[in-house]
């Protein structure tokens, strides 16, 4: 079977982008491969983070992982910094990579760009901390040692899977058949669900209104609030046409990904947009119920989502440790 690899950072609450864009598509693909899911907080370390914060948002990440439909009696589920060969092995792969590599990573330019000019929550403006150049070392890392087949990246991170395509096979060329070298998936994507103030960008929790994003725990009354004060624009016709009625098209394009059907059939029968904004805001409270259920079943047992991330971190290792130890002993370490 086919295995799989995807992680999500800790940080920030998910948001309806998040779920339809990309996490209900994971609890689908658990069924048809190999499929390791993590929470990826060593990388969310690469800028500052404050301790308490993180170690609830690590938990509440996990929870959320399970609400939304992934199981771990299916798939492998784990938290990143719980299974040490990560670290380790992103050692022997910075030895591996060169300078110049990851010099031309764009999105270090970017993020330390960032950092420089104080946005970066939680920096000073002058710091720029040296693990966002090495960061596609430790995501090659997360990838290589479980042998992962196939990686859905978006374009962000598209540029670090060639990376860790190129280490593996200098690696494999120096040392011998050590690595799987992985494929770049393009993610299936049950839809691009864009900002409800701003619908030409993608919805974000860091966007400048509150009201374009939707938490998947927002209140009932809050999600139907946002859908009220939807972006449309000034016209009357409800019709799926994102260059020309881009809020519109958005609201469909949710309402659709909701009911099962494509943004195109989810207009028939609309002719006002206060009866789309109304429909798609109960649409979406009616798929996140369930998800908010199972989410305070877990808050309110933590032995029991400790078991299940104690569990995963368990067979996650044991895939980990082999690999870990078929490449130590490629490079000429002594055994223990």
């Amino acid at each position: 079977m086919t295995r799989v690899l995807s992680g999500i950072q800790p940080t920030g609450e998910v948001h309806l982008g998040n779920y339809l864009g990309a996490l209900r598509q994971w609890a689908i693909d658990q069924h048809d491969a190999d499929a390791f899911y993590c929470a990826v907080d060593l990388h969310a370390v690469t800028v500052q983070q404050d301790p308490a914060h993180l170690r609830v948002s690590t938990l509440g990440t996990m929870a959320t992982l399970i609400s939304v439909g992934l199981d771990p009696a299916v798939c492998t589920l784990f938290v990143q910094s719980h299974v040490p060969q990560h670290t380790e092995l992103s050692w022997l792969l910075e030895c591996t990579v060169s300078l110049g590599e990851l010099r031309r990573m764009t999105q270090f330019k970017d993020k330390s760009a960032r950092a420089e000019s104080g946005e970066q929550a939680g920096q000073g403006g002058d710091h720029v901390s040296a693990g966002l150049f090495t960061y596609p070392a430790l995501m090659a890392a997360d990838i290589l040692i479980y042998d992962a087949d196939r990686v859905p990246v978006g374009d962000d991170q598209r540029q670090h899977l060639e990376l860790t395509r190129d280490v593996a096979q200098r690696f494999n060329s120096r040392y011998g058949d050590t690595f799987v070298i992985p494929d770049a998936a393009i993610p299936t994507v049950g839809a691009r669900v864009m900002d409800l103030q701003n619908p030409t960008a993608k919805m974000s929790k860091s966007a400048e209104s509150p009201l374009g994003s939707v938490g998947i725990y927002d209140d009932p009354a809050d999600i139907s609030r946002k859908f009220a004060r939807a972006v449309t624009d000034s016209e009357s016709e409800v019709r799926y046409d994102p260059d020309q009625k881009p809020g519109v098209s958005n609201l469909l394009s949710i309402l659709g990904a909701a009911t099962g059907h494509s943004p195109a059939d989810a207009a028939e029968g609309y002719h006002q947009y206060g009866a789309l904004k109304s429909d798609t805001a109960d649409a979406i409270i009616a798929l996140l119920e369930p998800i908010v259920a199972k989410k305070a079943e877990l808050d309110a047992d933590p032995a029991e989502l400790a078991r299940i991330i104690a569990a995963g971190a368990d067979k996650a290792e044991a895939v980990a440790s082999v690999t870990l130890a078929r490449a130590k002993e490629a490079m000429g370490f002594l055994p223990k």
